[in-house]
């Protein structure tokens, strides 16, 4: 499904305080209120537990936000370009001092106000810096009365810092550090295991999940755990793959769940801090693209799970993807939102998706709240595999992005590029649900979304969710694997479908920014996100780049984002769309962002890393906006 850009003509507002209720039809009623310190500050990786990405601070506003200017630039001095590194990470703002982390996963604590650096820990002290250390989109922060501490991943070690001097804590686990590959009920040598997105605090319990090896050869299980954040002593492990005995074992067909991988937490976690019930949401089993070894749903891959955070025990889940064969993973945590239904207020979970389609589920049992409807899709023809027979489609709201690419979606940027698409489509499946295939399969979206780990932002004022995604097909094809290789096929690499200038083998737009009214289920306005100069200078419009990080909703009426191929940081109306404001990044912005007040003063900040994906230069800078 299409929708056209929003080009109404913009209504110049001036908001300088929370919008009331009384403005916007179906919002939940609130009222005008001066903010709380905690409020003013970033403390969580979503903004707040519930992962809203929204700030009440309204200072910059609609009226103002023209006059942002850079207030200070960090630069982390440890990026590399061959082979290149990034910076994902959203920072922390706690009592005035910012904890990030650089380019090759070193922590830092800066005066918030001014950039300054108070302290830096390198976990990787004594190693060759030229090479790249991985991905870190955070940190997680926990007090109790003088007693403040960072916990940190780098790699596979949990580490709590003393938030004061960057010290390690000698008393939690070993000298100050977990060593997570331990404690699953499997060995992990010679496997990929680490956790790039930070885990979440409860009472005196960190929650983490993992990110693992994808296939086709073995993978280390997803499984959640708890630790005590004063001894890192292990308090509870949830099986991700169910074990014999455990609720779901049975969709593992023929035992696979002794030696199936992944279903893993890599995109992070929501508290209600409330009910004391953590939200996540998992990935896609192993080997991603062949699951002839583990026939069957698969549960607990591919959910959106509520699990009490005291104990771990599931509540419930949703799964959103039976018997993944297309590596749709859920990359980001659930927003947990308040929404108005016909005039009743229902607590929801809101999952966006790598297909470009929202799930919203009442938060208290996991049942949809908009339609969902199973849907028979294509069988599979390679040997050995037995596809589900049915998948989810979520009726309302409507999707994001689009989700079948046809012939007539073939980019239409130049004659030439039509035509060279044109002679690979011919060739490959094409359609939605698709299964990958020896021939090779067209997957739409692609394998970076739809959305990403950035996910979405949510204004609880209005009950409006904003979240940014791309339309990029790609190209999968199994191989027969080598003789004696232990499993059957692997695949002849991740291809993105393009033409041959390297550009999108769709129609633009490319990448866009959504904003969705959840309190109807509709969505309300859809604009272009990113441009390629080039092309608009041989006179095509904006088409859109492929984007990854998320957005900050704020209650000055912004959308800050940054994400886009070419490198810009921009706010928009979140009202109508409209474009208010752009800066040019020394690099990639290719993080979340986060805003916070200090001494009386609201900032911006990005993380301006480059590298990744989108493949453009490697940066390490920290920008900070503010007012003259």
């Amino acid at each position: 499904m299409r929708f056209r850009v929003n080009r109404r003509t913009f209504l110049k507002q001036s908001t300088t305080t929370l919008l009331a209720a009384s403005a916007w039809p179906g919002a939940i009623p609130t009222t005008t209120r001066p903010t709380t310190r905690v409020e003013r500050e970033w403390r969580t990786y979503g903004g707040n537990p519930a992962g809203l990405r929204y700030s009440p601070l309204a200072q910059i506003n609609r009226s103002n936000v023209h006059k942002l200017r850079v207030a200070w630039t960090y630069h982390t001095g440890d990026s590399r370009d061959n082979p290149f590194t990034t910076i994902e990470c959203t920072p922390l703002v706690v009592d005035g001092v910012m904890y990030l982390t650089t380019a090759q996963l070193k922590l830092c604590a800066l005066q918030a106000a001014r950039g300054k650096l108070l302290w830096q820990f390198d976990p990787f002290e004594g190693m060759d810096a030229d090479t790249p250390r991985g991905v870190n989109r955070g940190v997680a922060y926990w007090e109790d009365g003088n007693d403040q501490r960072i916990f940190f991943v780098a790699r596979a070690r949990l580490m709590a810092l003393d938030a004061k001097t960057g010290k390690l804590i000698h008393d939690f686990g070993q000298g100050g550090s977990v060593d997570l590959t331990q404690g699953l009920g499997r060995e992990l040598r010679g496997l990929t295991y680490d956790v790039a997105t930070p885990g979440i605090i409860y009472r005196n319990l960190i929650i983490v999940g993992s990110t693992c090896d994808q296939g086709p050869e073995p993978a280390a299980p997803g499984h959640v755990r708890a630790f005590d954040v004063r001894t890192g002593v292990m308090a509870w492990l949830f099986h991700t793959i169910p074990r014999s005995g455990e609720f779901g074992n049975e969709t593992w067909e023929g035992n696979s769940w002794r030696t199936a991988g992944g279903a893993n937490d890599w995109g992070g976690m929501t508290l209600d801090e409330k009910r004391g019930w953590v939200f996540l949401s998992t990935g896609s089993a192993t080997f991603d693209f062949y699951g002839g070894q583990r026939l069957g749903q698969n549960l607990f891959a591919n959910c959106v799970l509520a699990l009490d955070a005291a104990t771990g025990k599931r509540l419930w889940h949703y799964q959103v993807v039976h018997h993944d064969l297309w590596d749709r993973d859920l990359p980001c945590p659930p927003a947990l939102v308040t929404l108005n239904l016909n005039g009743k207020r229902v607590d929801a979970v809101v999952q966006p998706t790598k297909f470009g389609q929202l799930f919203v589920l009442e938060r208290e049992t996991g049942k949809p709240l908009f339609p969902i409807e199973e849907r028979p899709v294509p069988e599979s023809d390679v040997p050995g595999e037995k596809a589900w027979p049915t998948q989810p489609q979520v009726l309302k709201p409507p999707p994001y992005a689009r989700q079948v690419f046809t012939e007539d979606d073939i980019t239409n940027i130049s004659p030439e590029a039509h035509a060279a698409v044109m002679e690979i489509f011919k060739k490959s499946r094409s359609g939605a649900w698709q299964p990958p295939s020896l021939q090779g399969t067209i997957i739409f979206p692609g394998f970076d979304g739809g959305s990403n780990w950035g996910g979405g932002s949510f204004d609880p004022v209005t009950g409006r969710y904003y979240i940014n995604s791309q339309d990029e097909p790609w190209i999968l094809t199994l191989v027969a694997a080598p003789a004696g290789a232990g499993y059957p096929y692997t695949h002849a690499g991740y291809k993105r479908f393009v033409d041959q200038e390297g550009y999108a083998a769709i129609k633009p737009p490319w990448g866009q920014l959504t904003a969705c009214d959840l309190n109807k289920g509709e969505i309300v306005w859809q604009v272009v996100l990113g441009e390629h100069k080039e092309l608009t200078a041989r006179g095509i419009l904006p088409t859109g780049t492929q984007n990854i990080g998320g957005s900050v909703v704020t209650a000055g009426g912004l959308v800050f984002i940054g994400a886009t191929q070419d490198e810009k940081f921009r706010a928009f109306d979140k009202t109508y769309g409209q474009l208010l404001w752009e800066a040019q990044l020394p690099a990639g912005g290719y993080a979340s962002p986060c805003t916070y007040e200090v001494n009386g003063m609201q900032y911006v900040v990005i993380a301006a890393g480059g590298g990744g994906k989108p493949p453009t230069r490697s940066g390490d800078a920290y920008v900070a906006f503010a007012l003259p």
